[in-house]
């Protein structure tokens, strides 16, 4: 049903036409379509459940890393889809394309940087990756250029070992014109070190690996880098360390010296887009698997931020300052998550609700007021127009009698609390004036009538 609309003369509002109607309603549709996908958007999952992640080759160091992983985010209810690969470089390529698939991945210090990539952020470097130089022959070298003119073993395309390798023997003097390169895995490598087919290989890995702690029993020498300090100066994605005195052996005091090495630095690297939730519980993991002591470094020097090939992420600058948030210190990871997640939702619709609390008040205020106001106007723009007739008709005078009468009828229907019967009254007091004026203007016109007609 319809609302009849007030008996307004002079401040009625034109009739709302169809076109009007149908913009109003279209303009409200549209922002209601925008509301609603503001909410779902914002509904959305914060995460997904499965972070993919680029590993090394099935039984590598990072493919065992990756597993471990796997083990401990499954508490939390994270799946950890572990993709293979040929190692370092081609985990960067994987990560720096913004259309892959993958979320996380290891690589190597020095095979990439945040100018390539960046859309890569470190979530935490996690190791050390010894550099061993295992050589055969007589003499004893403990500089990479005395190594020129021999057949060096570099490491598998694709692979961090082989641009370091690479980098350090180029620095060095050493290419391809003047020493023999191959390109060996390292079981390979060390078969063909035992057999003399090659001079040198590069090797990379832990000191507990079964390769190295092979390769250490086997009685093949292996370079002390003498210039490691010059080296790390001109390659800072490199670190120097020292494999100590007895480490492989106590008993035969092997290594009968301290062994200076040369060592790259594993990373734990994401996307930015990953979400923060995930790198916290990224960081707990790399906090368990990585904190323990070895030859190169003492308990919980791993993981830490001191790497700068990229980015560090903001959860990880945070997580080694204070720790976790505060929810997930004391809640499951899928409650704090939960509860994170719809506080971000709901803190902007309190604002809201708290602006409309204090706004109510005086909407609905202003709405009372309303109703007496269009009235007001209406008698003031009547008693304008008395003022600035001078001689009016009789017409006008019926006809400005018969609108006062209304706009009184009307007064006295006005639904208002009674919180606002002043106003009712002060309104009638106004047409009591209005209505005194159209008596003055009827006076005024009887007197003068008769003096004309004289």
């Amino acid at each position: 049903m319809s609302k009849t609309p007030l008996p307004l003369h002079r401040i009625q509002k034109p009739p709302m036409t169809p076109q009007r109607l149908r913009r109003l309603m279209l303009i409200g549709s549209l922002v209601l379509l925008a509301v609603c996908w503001i909410v779902l958007a914002m509904l959305k999952p914060a995460t997904q459940g499965k972070i993919v992640m680029t590993a090394g080759a099935e039984g590598g160091i990072y493919h065992n890393y990756a597993q471990r992983y796997a083990q401990i985010l499954k508490r939390d209810g994270i799946t950890l889809d572990i993709r293979t690969s040929s190692g370092s470089v081609e985990n960067f390529q994987r990560l720096r394309d913004d259309d892959s698939e993958f979320q996380v991945g290891f690589i190597q210090s020095g095979t990439g940087n945040s100018e390539q990539a960046p859309g890569i952020q470190t979530i935490a470097a996690i190791s050390y990756e010894p550099i061993w130089v295992f050589y055969k022959g007589n003499a004893t070298y403990d500089r990479l250029s005395q190594l020129r003119g021999k057949r060096i073993s570099l490491g598998l395309p694709g692979s961090g070992l082989r641009i370091v390798a690479n980098d350090l023997l180029t620095e060095n003097g050493i290419t391809t014109n003047n020493s023999t390169l191959v390109e060996l895995n390292g079981n390979n490598a060390y078969e063909q070190l035992l057999n003399n087919k090659i001079d040198a290989a590069f090797f990379i890995g832990r000191a507990d690996s079964q390769l190295i702690h092979t390769l250490l029993n086997s009685g093949i020498k292996l370079m002390s880098f003498s210039q490691a300090d010059a080296l790390v100066q001109k390659f800072p994605s490199l670190s120097k360390i020292t494999y100590p005195r007895g480490a492989t052996s106590l008993i035969n005091d092997r290594p009968s010296h301290d062994i200076t090495l040369l060592a790259a630095t594993a990373m734990l690297v994401s996307k930015e887009s990953l979400h923060p939730a995930l790198a916290y519980l990224l960081l707990d993991a790399a906090n368990v698997i990585h904190n323990s002591p070895d030859f190169f470094t003492p308990r919980n020097y791993f993981p830490n931020q001191n790497i700068e090939d990229f980015n560090i992420s903001d959860e990880t600058r945070r997580y080694f300052k204070s720790g976790r948030p505060f929810l997930q210190r004391y809640l499951p990871f899928w409650l704090a998550n939960f509860i994170e997640r719809r506080f971000t939702i709901l803190l902007p619709f309190i604002a809201v609700l708290f602006g409309l609390i204090q706004a109510v008040p005086r909407i609905y205020e202003a709405s009372m007021k309303k109703r007496l106001v269009v009235w007001y106007k209406e008698i003031h723009l009547l008693e304008e127009e008395i003022w600035n007739t001078h001689d009016p008709s009789d017409e006008k005078l019926a006809e400005w009698h018969a609108e006062i009468e209304e706009i009184d009828a009307n007064a006295n229907q006005i639904d208002i609390p009674q919180r606002y019967y002043g106003d009712v009254y002060a309104l009638k007091q106004a047409i009591r004036v209005v209505r005194d004026r159209v008596s003055e203007a009827a006076n005024q016109r009887t007197i003068t009538t008769p003096a004309s007609s004289v």
